[in-house]
């Protein structure tokens, strides 16, 4: 399954420059992961200081 952000995000955007695809982009409150993109790797779970990203 996909990895998506919860409301845990502060925005802070480490998990968008560890992105291999590029599949997290800014959204309108806080990063957003396109699930059709995401290829699981868990690379933006290592590096999120909240622990926002997770496996849907």
């Amino acid at each position: 399954m996909a990895y998506e952000i919860s409301d845990a995000c502060i925005s802070c955007g480490a998990c968008e420059a560890e992105c291999p695809v590029g599949a997290i982009s800014q959204g309108d409150t806080q990063y957003q992961i396109d699930p059709n993109a995401c290829i699981e790797c868990g690379a933006c779970a290592g590096v999120c200081p909240v622990g926002a990203p997770h496996q849907a």
